[in-house]
This record gives structure tokens, sequence and C-alpha cells, in this order.
């Protein structure tokens, strides 16, 4: 319940224009939350105007008028029973004068391949693993609670992180049926971190986290219109995270403003021996990467482009083409790395689920699939399990010769060599095109275009989107990318690219684009 106070500062901060309602074409009545930030909500709070209960609450409305009724974005697969009693908890210590740290009582949506140890399922998406509540949070959502973040939804997604079907369609799961982007209703909202995506973009929650093996947290935050940070492999967990790929899978933040991204990757990002990934990270991981948020941070900087934007000058005077020359070389190396992993890992993290789940193997999956085609194959298939499950193991020559290749392609001649010939201090290109149409019937329905994700997936290097415009009403980003462990030179370009731009603008639930 929203207390009187509580009630006029929400109305206030709208009044004010702090934040903006644009209803009533968008949901049921304005929404006080709208576009806010994680330092605004902090301040609200510390000012005792706002209580993390009442947040809780707005954005649990939100997703009930939003995700289900109204444009039926059908982002959110499940809402956590216990949210408000977590965030009652929150605001009890807030009141003892103990503050765990900006994200002391923010809600926080997670996707349905993480861990989470509470009564919500963990199922990437698959009717195959309803009924799994998770034996321990994942590592991550572990830093999460400590943090003092509400974990308050899980996200739907791209089933098995889109890695089922080679012409699925971004944004479907069994479970959750089909995301929409928030824009153009009858777009897609890209994949596989959808849910993710679409939830921050139409504010449901305050931030979100998506994972990403290779576009996943880029594709679908440049397709809604949010930042979207992909952390080198190693500097974020992977324990208790639902894998394809060990070799390039990653989670990461998803955010309206590069300040929210730098704010949850200070709580995610650490060591943990759960994931020995994570051992490369000692002595890489900031301490705050909030520290990092420079408005001037473009200047003096040298920037890699293969063309310059032409549609903004302030960034395109700091741009020097810079193509990767070994762009195109990888033939069918990545996809014969992620099939051979995705058996391998998968039927490890399998083996730890609870009893009650009885697919133990990808064998097991395939099989519960066929046996269940009408619910969970109705509009595409499961081609890539099968040729997952018919790879060897990761002892395989095939395998280890396609994984040398990957590396040395995309860092040593790649990535790293592009950087050191042209002197950079980091690479830049679009995150992708605009969203294309869904198409359940004929499957695809991704981002609508090439963008920059292939070479930071493959190499595990970072990556950040930041929106950068509109065509025809769908947003467009542009991406950042570097070095291993150069988070923090990206988030200051990106930071001041934002600053530069103010392109995020929060969408108006459009049912379709007329074109004539």
């Amino acid at each position: 319940m929203v207390s009187r106070r509580e009630f006029a500062e929400l109305t206030s901060l709208a009044v004010a224009g702090a934040l903006l309602p644009r209803l009533p074409l968008r949901a049921p009545q304005a929404f006080a939350l709208e576009e806010t930030t994680i330092a605004q909500v902090q301040d609200a709070m510390k000012a005792g105007r706002l209580t993390s209960r009442a947040i809780t609450q707005a954005y649990l409305d939100r997703i009930v008028a939003l995700d289900r009724q109204g444009p039926s974005l059908r982002a959110v697969l499940e809402a956590n029973p216990d949210a408000l009693t977590i965030a009652d908890g929150l605001d009890a210590e807030r009141r003892r004068g103990k503050v765990r740290g900006p994200l002391h009582g923010i809600p926080v949506i997670v996707k349905d391949n993480i861990d989470t140890h509470d009564k919500m399922q963990t199922t990437a998406g698959s009717l195959a693993l309803e009924g799994n509540i998770a034996v321990r949070d994942a590592f991550i959502v572990e830093r999460l609670r400590a943090a003092g973040a509400v974990v308050l939804a899980k996200a739907n997604l791209s089933e098995w992180a889109n890695f089922r079907s080679s012409r699925s369609s971004s944004g479907w799961s069994g479970r959750g049926r089909q995301c929409r982007n928030p824009y153009v209703l009858d777009r897609t909202p890209s994949g596989s971190s959808s849910g993710s995506a679409v939830s921050v973009s139409a504010n449901l929650c305050a931030v979100a986290i998506g994972t990403e093996t290779d576009g996943s947290i880029i594709s679908p935050a440049n397709a809604c219109g949010i930042v979207g940070l992909k952390p080198t492999v190693g500097l974020v967990s992977r324990a208790g995270i639902i894998p394809i790929a060990h070799s390039q899978d990653t989670a990461g933040p998803m955010s309206r403003s590069v300040a929210d991204a730098a704010a949850l990757l200070t709580a995610i990002a650490g060591v943990d021996p759960r994931d020995p990934a994570t051992a490369d990270a000692q002595g890489h991981v900031a301490k705050d990467y909030t520290a990092f948020l420079d408005p001037n941070g473009l200047k003096g900087a040298r920037i890699g482009v293969q063309a310059r934007t032409g549609n903004n000058p302030i960034v395109d005077k700091v741009l020097d083409p810079a193509p990767i020359e070994t762009a195109g070389q990888l033939g069918t190396n990545e996809r014969d790395v992620l099939q051979y992993e995705f058996k391998a890992d998968l039927n490890a993290y399998l083996a730890t689920m609870p009893a009650n789940v009885k697919a133990r193997t990808l064998a097991d999956l395939i099989a519960w699939n066929a046996a269940n085609e009408d619910r969970e194959m109705p509009f595409f298939g499961q081609e890539t399990f099968i040729a997952s499950q018919a790879r060897g193991p990761l002892t395989d020559q095939a395998y280890l010769d396609a994984r040398a290749k990957c590396v040395d392609l995309t860092r040593a001649k790649g990535i790293d060599a592009t950087m050191d010939k042209n002197k950079l201090d980091a690479m830049l290109g679009p995150s992708g095109g605009i969203a294309s149409l869904v198409d359940l019937a004929g499957g695809g329905g991704g981002g609508g275009g090439p963008g920059s994700s292939q070479f930071p997936a493959v190499s595990g290097y970072p990556h950040i989107t930041v929106p950068a415009g509109f065509h025809y009403g769908l947003p467009l980003g542009v991406s950042f990318f570097g070095r291993a462990w150069s988070e923090p030179v990206l988030i200051r370009l990106a930071y001041a690219f934002e600053q530069a731009t103010k392109a995020r603008k929060a969408p108006e639930f459009i049912p379709t684009i007329s074109l004539s």
C-alpha cells in the first residue's frame, strides 16, 4: 500500500517533468516512475519521500497493467511473490541507518535462465523445465541480494537463449509465448534477452540482467532502445546460469542509462570459485564502475570505425576508419564451438537440478520436446539441439581446432591487431538494424540487419550499446567495444556519447507502423 506522502512524491515528480507521463495510449494511467534512474530513486528514499515498498508496488502494478493487459508485452514470466516482503525488510534496514549501497531497495528483473533460490522457477523459457526451483542462487543473484536489490521478477526470453532452432522467432518461449517490442508491437524485441530489454524499456523495473553468447544483450538492447553492456567473459560469474557455451557466455546489465548499467555492473562483477573463468578477472574488477562516468569522455579519444556515422558531428570528429582485417573469416568455426560446448555445458548444468525435474541431459530434452511437440514446438523445431547432440566430447580435435581459430582471428589478429595498428581506445559500429516484423510462420525476426556483436562475442571482449536515434519510430543503437577488461574505457565513451545525444525516448506501444 502506497502512503499518501509517497503518492504525493510520485505525483510531484511527474508534474515537475522529472518523470514524464505519456498516457492514455501507453497505460491505464500516468506512471510516475517512468524513466527514473537509480540515483533519482535513491535520493527520494534517502529523503524519506519514497520507500522500497512503494517503488516495488508501483512496478508490480505496472507489470499487471502492461504485460498481460493493455499492449500485452509478455516480457515477464512470473513476479516474485516475496518482492514486497523483501522491500519491507530493506526499508527497515534503511530506518536503522543501514544502506548497503546504490542498489539498496531497487527492483531488478533477471532473465529466466538465471537461478533464483526462491519461489520463482528457472526454466530458460521451456515447458520441459517447469517446476525447477533452483537449489541455490546464481552467484550474480547472491551479489544482487547482498547489494540490497529486490529481485522483482523473471523475464521472458528466446527459449534456451535462442539455441534450439536455426529459424526460431526472437522473444518466443514455450512458457511466455511471443514477447513484443514496446515501440511497435508487431516488431521483434530481438533476443535472446528480449524480456529483460522490454522490461527496462517499458519501465517495468529499474534495471534488468540479461545474458549473451553472441548478441543476446546487444541486439535486444538495440531493438528496444536501451543500454546493454556485455562484459569481458570472466568479469561476471556464470555459476547458476543455464549455459550455451563457456567460451562466450556472460551475464550483463540492461538499463535506460549508462550510469545505471555501471552501477549494476559494480554489484555483479567479481571473482567466484564456482566459475574458473573469473580467476582471470583478478585485478581487473573495478571497485565502482560509476567512477568512469565522464561527460567529456570523448575528448581526445581515438575510436576506430569502418565508416563515420554521418549524422553526429560531435562523435564523427573523433572517429577514424579502422576495419578489422579478419572480418568474414570465421566461417562455421563459431557455430561448431557453440554446438560442442552446449552439449557438454548443458549436461553439466542439468545434472545439478532438483529430482523433480526429469530432464537430465540434452538427449532427454530432445525426447521431451518431440513428445510434447504441440505445446513446445508449434512454430519451429529443435534442429540446433539435434546438431549439438551429434557432437563429440570437448577433446575432439575438430572442436580444439575451431576454438583456436576463433581466438586467433578475433583477438590477436582481430580486435587487438586493429587497435594496436591504429592506436585506438575503442572500436565503434552499428549495434544492429531496425527491428523486423515478428514472423512465427516463417521464423527469424532478429535485429533487422548486421551489427557489431560477433567479434566482441567470440573474443570474449566487452561491448556496450547506447541509444543513438530512431528510424520510422524504431530505435537504433551505436556500439563501443574494445580489448579485454576495458569496461572503464567503454563506459566513459558511452556515457559521453549518451550525454551528447540524449537519444533515449520512452516507447508508446504503437500497434504497427504506417509506411504509406
